[in-house]
């Protein structure tokens, strides 16, 4: 335990330093297209030229990073690939090459490295928020606004606030998320349990549970994002969002009661032995295998992992498995009935592309972002579609149970680390593994944190 933090630690100083170079690195950026054999469009326009044809001239291409590399990712895989291929064909001369990487690495360390460094891939996934503002500031993303708005793509969006700085949009969600409780409905039959609305019921369920022989909350906290899942949601029922995004302006401070309150609450869960024990040496994927083999009663995860539960490997639990939102803080200052929901995980493109490059990058983006795709990730994959569909018919059963949560929520909010900088994310997510592993109590954590907020705030 004590390695790995040391670990994160390190690694948390090397993504301020990177966050540091970025802002060095925007004075330095540019274009870097070269001239073009292909016919133009119109000085000032963004529109693509006709890719019905054979419109590029000489070979084209572009490298594209995905993070569909699990065994549970396989669907998404092939829709990606299906996009890609049907891009090339219409596109003779055009070759989009594939490179699949972890999310965490993806995310944490090589694209960071890259964008300080000014080589990021053509096309990449990317997170919203934060992510994208530092890489904005760094003069590293491609405008998108001008072709989305000319190609008619941009009202056909649900929400591309995530991708949005200054009004320019600099990226597009892939899909949609909700964060809360999957559960076994079988087993809560079987103990009498109902669903939670308040917190008070909430333990009630975790002692009942726990009493009967099961993990109440199946947990594998070896990767830090996957503890900060559960604690967004408490953060925000007791702090409420514009406290979150007072940490950033300095309106409001980790160490304020309420945001003890919030590390007091999760504290509180791992004292009572609610979690998977060991859980700090486990791998996510564990988290997930435990509840389908029915050892746990509940999970708190994002609606990426509806494909899991609702396949085959949920065995006899397929067709058991129930959703709902994480219950009301009484007390609390934030929207006691709102979800965590949004379109945070998406793709973005390099500022630094040749026009031939550019035009096929949008070629790529009509292929992926229309009607059909988005349906074929619904029904497919379970995503939750960051586009407005006229059909939502094949919807597996589960998938639409948390569009119905979604849709009965009173609010949406995004999450933590859309909100605060990359190294308090970090912050964050070692400072819960120190709780799980009872190393540091509730205070010691949020006086650190707010260091590290101080830091980066000061780094703006």
């Amino acid at each position: 335990m004590k390695q790995a933090m040391k670990h994160a630690w390190k690694q948390a100083g090397a993504l301020l330093l990177m966050s540091s170079l970025l802002v060095v690195a925007a004075c330095g950026s540019g274009g870097g297209a070269s001239t073009s054999t292909q016919p133009q469009a119109p000085a000032g326009s963004t529109t693509p030229a006709d890719n019905s044809g054979s419109a590029v001239k000489k070979e084209v291409t572009l490298s594209l990073r995905h993070t569909q590399i699990k065994e549970t990712s396989k669907t998404r895989l092939k829709i990606l690939e299906d996009v890609v291929k049907k891009t090339e064909e219409k596109n003779p001369g055009l070759k989009i090459e594939l490179e699949g990487m972890d999310e965490n690495v993806n995310r944490d360390q090589k694209l960071k490295a890259e964008m300080a460094a000014g080589n990021p891939p053509k096309i990449f996934e990317m997170f919203g928020g934060a992510d994208t503002k530092l890489y904005v500031k760094a003069g590293r993303l491609l405008d998108l606004t001008d072709f989305l708005v000319e190609s008619g793509l941009k009202d056909k969006f649900v929400n591309l606030e995530e991708f949005t700085v200054d009004g320019r949009v600099y990226g597009l969600p892939i899909g949609g998320y909700a964060e809360g409780f999957f559960y076994n409905k079988k087993l809560f039959a079987e103990l009498g349990l109902s669903v939670p609305k308040t917190w008070d019921e909430f333990i009630a369920v975790n002692e009942k549970l726990k009493a009967a022989g099961k993990v109440p909350l199946a947990l594998a906290a070896k990767d830090g994002w996957v503890n900060a899942m559960l604690f967004n949601t408490i953060l925000e029922r007791n702090a409420g969002m514009p406290a979150i995004e007072g940490l950033v302006s300095g309106t409001h401070k980790w160490t304020d009661p309420e945001m003890v309150k919030a590390l007091s609450d999760y504290a509180s869960l791992v004292n009572a032995d609610f979690f998977t024990k060991g859980a700090l040496g486990l791998p996510y994927s564990d988290q997930g295998a435990q509840f389908l083999r029915g050892e746990a009663g509940m999970v708190f995860t994002g609606s990426w992992d509806a494909t899991r539960y609702s396949g085959d490997e949920a065995g006899d639990l397929k067709g058991q498995i129930g959703f709902f939102p994480f219950p009301a803080v009484s007390g609390g200052k934030g929207d006691q009935t709102s979800i965590n929901a949004g379109y945070s995980n998406g793709f973005g493109f390099s500022k630094d592309l040749t026009e031939e490059q550019k035009q096929m990058v949008y070629a790529f983006i009509k292929e992926h972002f229309n009607e059909e795709v988005q349906k074929r990730m619904l029904v497919e994959d379970r995503v939750l579609p960051s586009m407005k569909l006229s059909d939502l018919s094949g919807a597996d059963p589960l998938i639409t149970e948390v569009i119905q949560t979604i849709n009965n929520a009173s609010s949406t909010w995004r999450a933590y680390d859309a909100v605060v900088q990359p190294p308090v994310k970090l912050a964050v997510e070692n400072s819960l593994q120190e709780l799980i592993g009872k190393v540091k109590t509730p205070e010691q954590v949020a006086e650190r944190l707010q260091k590290e907020q101080d830091k980066a705030n000061q780094s703006k």
